[in-house]
């Protein structure tokens, strides 16, 4: 625990949704594993060894991604979730943002492809885990287009622009974070006040598994 870099856990008045909210989602929960990475963003390790983000950081990174995200144009932002618990998240955020999903398996070529059918010309990139969605990261970065990648104590943060430190295996954790950075990311472009929410809740975030619609090919 002493190689660490810890810090406070911050005061509940300072986060965007209450604390409890966000450790009831499980926002902060990692993995066993930690990459040099993502080492800055751990509070601290648990008895069974599960690291533990530190939610501060998440809050800041959140804040800090929405408003890059909103300098750019919505319909240049593409969304991608190949983790089946990131698709009704994924398609939520871009309902709202009015951003390209695109969930399930992607496909070689859609990015750095002009024949590929699915061609898009993103100016902007988010991805829901770096690892399980490595081709897109590697075809942005490719064509000069940035990331923002939802990571977790094991991710890798290589071809990731920005990153936002957070539990991405989780259903009710990235439903939380994309809700939070959907209401963040319409404050950032004044489309509602600093303190006004949303009318989707959270739980129209989660992915639920009965309605679960492959969209681009088979979960892998």
């Amino acid at each position: 625990m002493s190689t660490i870099n810890r810090e406070e856990m911050p005061k509940a008045e300072n986060l965007l949704q209450p604390l409890e909210e966000l450790l009831a989602a499980g926002l902060h929960i990692g993995t066993r594993v930690k990459t040099r990475d993502m080492e800055k963003h751990i509070f601290r390790v648990r008895p069974d060894g599960l690291f533990i983000l530190n939610i501060g950081k998440t809050d800041e990174r959140i804040r800090l991604g929405a408003k890059f995200i909103s300098r750019f144009d919505p319909s240049k932002v593409v969304v991608i979730s190949s983790r089946l618990y990131g698709r009704t998240p994924v398609e939520k955020f871009c309902e709202l943002t009015r951003s390209l999903a695109i969930v399930g398996r992607f496909m070689p070529g859609i990015i750095s492809n002009p024949l590929q059918p699915r061609h898009t010309e993103p100016q902007l990139v988010i991805v829901t885990d770096p690892r399980a969605d490595f081709q897109a990261i590697k075809e942005a970065s490719v064509a000069g287009v940035p990331v923002v990648g939802l990571c977790d104590t094991d991710n890798s943060l290589n071809g990731v622009d920005l990153a936002i430190p957070v539990n991405n295996k989780g259903r009710k954790a990235l439903a939380m974070a994309f809700w939070l950075l959907a209401r963040q990311v319409l404050r950032e472009r004044g489309e509602i006040s600093s303190d006004s929410g949303i009318s989707q809740t959270v739980d129209d975030f989660e992915t639920k598994l009965t309605a679960i619609t492959p969209k681009y090919g088979s979960e892998d």
